[in-house]
C-alpha cells in the first residue's frame, strides 16, 4: 500500500497490534496494514549484533542509551517497528510506556533475517525515513554486505553507503567513528 492512512486506522491497527500475545521470542510489527510477526534470532544474529553493538556503545554520546528489540512507535505515519538495536535519549525513560515515539531514535541497526530478507532490506528502507529515523544501518550475513543510509527527506533516504564484510563503515554524528567489520560472520550456506 502507497501514501497515509487515516489517523484513526492507524491507532485501531497499533492497538489491535499491542493486544496481540505472540509466543515467547517471537516480535511483532507493524506497517501500512500489514502486520508482521517474526521469529526470534539464530545465534549468528546475536553474535554479529554484540559486534556492533559493543562499537557503538564505544562511541556513545552522553545522553544516549542503546536499546535492543524496542517498539518504535509512529502513529502518524501507522507504523510500528522493533529494530535490533537503536540509541534514544536516556530522558526516554521518563515517557513510561512500551514505545519510544519513533522520531526520538538516533540510528536503527538491523541484521537482515534470513527467512524474510524483504523486511529490512525493503519494508524497513521505506518506513525508517518516514518515521524520521535519521540512520539506519542493514547488515546482511546472507550477502556479506552492509548498507548505511542517511539523511531522510521526502519520506525516502537521500544517501546510502554500501560495503562489504570487512570495510570499515563510517558512521557519522552523533558517533562518529568508523565501524569494523571483520568478525561479522555470514549465515552457512
Amino acid at each position: 500500500m502507497t501514501g497515509f492512512q487515516a489517523p484513526e486506522r492507524h491507532a485501531q491497527l497499533l492497538a489491535y497490534a499491542q493486544s496481540l500475545n505472540p509466543p515467547s521470542g517471537w516480535k511483532i510489527e507493524v506497517s501500512g496494514d500489514e502486520i508482521i510477526m517474526m521469529a526470534g534470532p539464530s545465534v549468528i544474529h546475536q553474535r554479529n549484533l554484540l559486534i556492533v553493538r559493543r562499537q557503538f556503545d564505544a562511541n556513545c554520546p552522553d545522553g544516549l542509551m542503546p536499546s535492543e528489540n524496542t517498539d518504535l512507535a509512529s502513529p502518524h505515519t501507522g507504523k510500528l517497528r522493533n529494530p535490533d538495536l537503536t540509541y534514544i535519549p536516556l530522558d526516554t525513560v521518563e515517557l513510561g510506556g512500551d514505545q519510544v515515539p519513533a522520531e526520538l531514535a538516533v540510528i536503527a541497526v538491523e541484521i537482515v533475517s534470513p527467512s524474510n530478507p524483504e523486511n529490512d532490506l525493503v519494508g524497513k528502507v521505506r518506513d525508517y525515513p518516514q518515521m524520521a529515523i535519521p540512520l539506519y544501518l542493514v547488515i546482511d550475513p546472507r550477502e556479506g554486505t552492509l548498507i548505511l543510509h542517511s539523511e531522510p527527506g521526502g519520506g525516502t533516504y537521500r544517501r546510502h553507503w554500501t560495503g562489504k564484510f570487512g570495510d570499515a563503515v563510517p558512521i557519522p554524528a552523533p558517533f562518529s567513528f568508523e565501524l569494523a567489520t571483520a568478525e561479522l560472520l555470514r549465515y552457512p550456506g
